[in-house]
């Protein structure tokens, strides 16, 4: 602390002159001292006098003392009593009459002082992480810096304390000399090293090289891989030979994975691995671990709309189609019989190497029951069976478990032409069939309702004579006449012209659908099957009724041939002409 002199006899003389010496006096002391010469907010040289329990006693001059406290030495063991020392001057004199002075606040302006001459944005220094603050840390490099969160590595940190205490390698991405600001980042510079390593790798890295790496990030089809500054990709069809998920189920971020370089892309700086190339490949020699016929055992990984997948063994899965799960059975999905993770036994059908396929059967681990259907149903048998379904063109008939005949729509009936199975059959509906074709290949019986019944149409001249009278019911009326139902199912067409000895215009007008009539036979085709009636030549004579047949055989079509008895019109339709197929295709037409 500054202590003023003892003036003497001189500092004793009054008024303007003695005032005057008093000043001079002084002055001369604080020059002699050097005290005078202190300004505050200054770094300025002092000498360390003394080292004491908590304080360190520095010399700046003019014999004032000030008191460093030992928290601002970075290693007090280097303090020496002589030593000199910056330090900076905060107050001239505190109220306790001593110098306020420190030694770390100098040390910082010093070396902000050397930051500012020989370091700009983009230096490298090295520096000592401090602290952690809020969004990243606080580094030393000879003054205080500030590392944000997202420039302390290419991966976001999850554990700022961990890099508390270190020393690294600092790039200086920004300087605030007026703030006195520093932002360093150590990012960077892995970066441009990663960047470096990067380019030396691809000048040297070949496909079928191994490589070592660290799993870096995983994506829904695979992960990239680190090579110690070259980025890859690891497919997930690459990671293993057996069925993998998801990524996440074969690799882990951060582990270090042993891998085969596959293909590089040095324009685009892309890199191909694989893991599972480092391993053995499953499907060498895969025809002889796994022969066509041999019986097998595995494991259900996965069941798809076509079939069940089964690991035979680690990578190799066969394949089982859903034609193949049963030789019986109707199976619509797998999942109906199949469940993942169920062990199974199969056969196998087929084995492509190249493709890495295998295809199994599970259904062969029995006999073929189709084996057994040309003996148990042969061609012309009866059979008896329940209509499981219905087609547009048929019906099918479980003969048994498994084993289905078709009856098609032209074989349900000998007089009727089929148009809508569901018009005469019913789901659940038992039904008596022949048998009329086996094909034992595709899997197929062929089955017929009409050939277990006599064809009427065979018989029909034993069963009717042209000039028979017969009864029957109205079955169906159409414009051009009325169908009348008959024996054994057969219909007759009764014409227009053959209604009424009146003209007829409207056949409903004359006839109803369900209506009984006497009518008389004056056509028989039977190779057309076709039966033509007469109501109104019920009660002709003999002659009569011949000349009403020959006018009926002279009808060709609705306006071409001669009009019959009576000048009435055909109507529409013709039937000794043979302008329709059959009777069939006339019922079909009145019925529309």
């Amino acid at each position: 602390m500054f202590t003023q002199p003892n003036p003497g006899p001189v500092l004793a003389t009054t008024g303007t002159h003695n005032k005057t010496n008093n000043m001079s006096i002084m002055e001369k002391l604080l020059a002699e001292s050097g005290f005078g010469a202190l300004k505050a907010h200054r770094v300025v040289k002092g000498k360390v006098m003394e080292i004491r329990k908590d304080f360190v006693v520095v010399d700046i001059g003019g014999k004032s003392e000030g008191f460093i406290s030992h928290s601002e030495f970075p290693d007090l063991g280097e303090i020496q009593v002589g030593q000199d020392l910056d330090v900076y001057l905060e107050r001239l004199e505190t109220k306790e009459g001593t110098p306020l002075v420190s030694y770390d606040r100098a040390l910082q302006i010093r070396r902000w002082e050397s930051i500012e001459a020989n370091c700009v944005e983009g230096s490298v220094v090295q520096g000592r992480v401090k602290s952690k603050v809020k969004g990243g840390l606080i580094v030393s490099v000879g003054v205080d810096a500030f590392m944000p969160s997202s420039q302390i590595d290419v991966t976001p940190p999850k554990n700022l304390d961990a890099y508390v205490g270190q020393t690294y390698d600092f790039k200086i991405i920004k300087i605030n000399k007026e703030k006195k600001n520093i932002v360093v980042s150590r990012r960077e510079l892995i970066e441009e090293q990663r960047a470096e390593k990067r380019r030396t790798l691809l000048e040297d890295v070949k496909p079928g090289t191994i490589r070592r790496g660290v799993v870096k990030n995983i994506t829904d089809y695979g992960a990239f891989v680190d090579l110690d500054g070259l980025d890859g990709l690891l497919h997930v069809t690459d990671m293993s030979w057996g069925r993998i998920g998801h990524p996440n189920e074969a690799v882990k971020v951060g582990e270090e994975l042993t891998v085969m370089v596959i293909e590089v892309d040095r324009e685009r700086e892309r890199v191909s691995l694989g893991l599972k190339q480092t391993l053995p490949n499953p499907w060498e020699g895969i025809e002889k671990r796994f022969p066509v016929g041999a019986k097998v055992h595995g494991k259900v990984v996965n069941l798809v709309a076509y079939g069940a997948f089964i690991e035979l063994e680690t990578g190799v899965e066969g394949l089982v189609h859903v034609s193949e799960l049963s030789w019986t059975k109707r199976v619509q999905k797998p999942s109906d019989v199949l469940k993942v993770g169920q062990e199974v036994d199969a056969i196998v059908l087929s084995v492509n190497t190249e493709e890495q396929k295998i295809s199994l059967g599970v259904r062969q681990l029995e006999t073929n029951p189709w084996e057994m259907v040309r003996h148990n149903y042969p061609v012309g048998a009866r059979v008896r069976g329940k209509v499981r379904n219905l087609t547009n063109y048929g019906a099918f008939v479980e003969l048994e478990e498994g084993i289905d005949g078709m009856v098609h729509v032209s074989d349900m009936s000998w007089t009727r032409r089929i148009t809508n199975p569901g018009d005469h059959l019913k789901k659940g509906d038992e039904v008596e069939a022949l048998v009329l074709d086996v094909d034992v290949d595709q899997q197929r019986i062929s089955l017929g309702i009409k050939q277990t019944m006599e064809d009427p149409w065979s018989v029909i001249d034993r069963t009717y004579h042209v000039g028979d009278v017969v009864k029957g019911k109205v079955s169906k009326i159409a414009n051009f006449g009325a169908f009348i139902e008959l024996s054994d199912d057969i219909d007759g067409l009764v014409h227009v012209s053959q209604i009424s000895e009146e003209r007829v215009e409207n056949v409903k007008d004359a006839l109803k659908t369900g209506q009984e009539v006497s009518a008389r036979v004056i056509k028989i085709d039977k190779e057309e099957r076709r039966i033509g009636l007469s109501i109104k030549a019920a009660n002709y004579d003999a002659e009569r009724l011949q000349a009403e047949i020959s006018n009926y055989d002279r009808i060709k079509g609705p306006s071409t041939g001669p009009a019959p008895t009576g000048g009435q019109s055909t109507g529409g339709g013709s039937f000794g002409g043979g302008d329709f197929n059959s009777l069939g295709d006339l019922l079909d037409k009145a019925g529309n």
